[in-house]
C-alpha cells in the first residue's frame, strides 16, 4: 500500500500546483463534483481493466469514461454552468489522469497480494 499512499500524496502535491496555476478554487461545489466525478473515473475504470486482466478491451473503457464525462459536461450546460473553459479542462484532465494511475496501482498491488496467497 506504499505505492498507492505514494501516488495520492504526490497526486495531492500537484494538484495543489494545479490549481495554483489554473486559479481554480477546488472548494467550489462544482468543481469538487467535477474533480471527483473524472477522478473516480478514471480510478474504476483502468483499475476494472488492469484487475479483469485486460479481458475488457481497451477501447471499452476509453468509452466508458468519455460517456461520463461527457454527460456530466452535458449535464452542466443544461445547468447554465460554464465548465468548457480551457483551466476547467486541463484540471479535469489532470484528475482523470491522477484517477487512472492512483487506480492502475491500486489493481496492481491488490493482483500481486492474490497471486501471493
Amino acid at each position: 500500500m506504499k505505492a498507492v499512499g505514494v501516488v495520492i500524496v504526490v497526486g495531492f502535491i500537484l494538484l495543489y500546483f494545479v490549481n495554483a496555476a489554473f486559479k481554480v478554487d477546488i472548494w467550489q461545489e462544482e468543481i469538487l463534483i467535477h474533480s471527483a466525478i473524472r477522478f473516480f473515473a478514471g480510478f474504476i475504470a483502468i483499475g476494472v481493466w488492469v484487475f479483469s486482466k485486460h479481458r475488457i478491451r481497451f477501447m471499452n473503457v476509453f468509452y466508458v469514461v468519455l460517456a461520463l464525462v461527457l454527460a456530466d459536461d452535458i449535464w452542466d450546460y443544461f445547468r447554465n454552468i460554464n465548465s468548457f473553459k480551457p483551466e476547467v479542462m486541463l484540471h479535469s484532465s489532470y484528475m482523470l489522469l491522477w484517477g487512472a494511475l492512483a487506480g492502475y496501482v491500486s489493481a496492481r498491488q491488490l493482483k500481486n497480494k492474490r497471486e501471493n496467497y
